[in-house]
This record gives C-alpha cells, structure tokens and sequence, in this order.
C-alpha cells in the first residue's frame, strides 16, 4: 500500500542556484516535484511545474548570467520565484497565438497562478544579487 504523505505545516523555503544551462529547466522541475512530495504538497505539482518551467525556461533562454529558483511555501501558499542577473523587465508577447511555440511563458503564468509579479533586484547583497525576480504564487483551494 503506497505511503501517504502528510501536509508540512511549517513554512519552508529553498533555493537552488542553477547555470545558464537549459538543461537547468529539467532539473529545475524534478527538484520541485521532489520538493512538493517530500512537503505533502502533491496537489500543487502540476500547476507548479508549468510556471517553474516557464518562469526558468525565460532566464535561461533571454539571459546570459546564472539564475536561481525560489520556492516558499507558507500558510497553504507555494510561491515560485525566478531570479535572474538581468534587470530588463519582464515583457509579455503581445503578438502569441495560444499555440506559439514561444512567446506564451508570461502569458501562461498570468492565467495558471493566483497573483505573480516581478521586482528589481539592486543590493547587492541579497542573497541572489542584482538583476529582477518574477514570482508568482498558487494558494491551496479551501
């Protein structure tokens, strides 16, 4: 019989630092997929892993420094954060159709998540350093 796992009611909060790399997305969302179960957070996997994947997807593909992805979960809250060393504001595609191959990554976190935002990044000593950080956040259904 499969083990069930029970929901953490302590918040936590982790960061995993990544390269430009693309083959950072992969093991970006099986960090988070690993995260959430060993959490008992299954229910937002889903749903995270599309707005993770996208939300790293843009740093590494329209960045050339390292980037960093954040995840807090606190009070039935899991929010999602990508840091990157570029401080160029995040533009939705005016222009994607719903089956664009690219373009839709803003465009799927704005219709996915409950809020997102993003925010400039400039002391330099935070523990990501300068550049933005688009987050965005899913609330567990009551």
């Amino acid at each position: 019989m499969p083990e069930t796992q029970q929901q953490d009611p302590t918040p936590w909060e982790y960061t995993l630092y990544i390269p430009n790399d693309p083959r950072a997305v992969t093991i970006c969302r099986r960090t988070l997929r690993l995260l959430l179960a060993a959490h008992g957070l299954p229910h937002f996997t889903e749903a995270a892993e599309l707005l993770a994947t996208e939300l790293v997807t843009n740093a590494v593909q329209h960045t050339k420094g390292p980037a960093a992805l954040r995840l807090r979960a606190e009070n039935g809250t899991l929010r999602i954060g990508v840091w990157d060393a570029d401080p160029t504001p995040p533009r939705p595609a005016q222009d994607a159709t719903p089956d664009a191959e690219t373009g839709r990554g803003l465009a799927l976190v704005h219709s996915c998540a409950d809020t997102w935002g993003w925010v400039h990044q400039r002391d330099i000593r935070s523990i990501i350093g300068t550049g933005k950080y688009i987050w965005c956040e899913l609330t567990a259904a009551a």
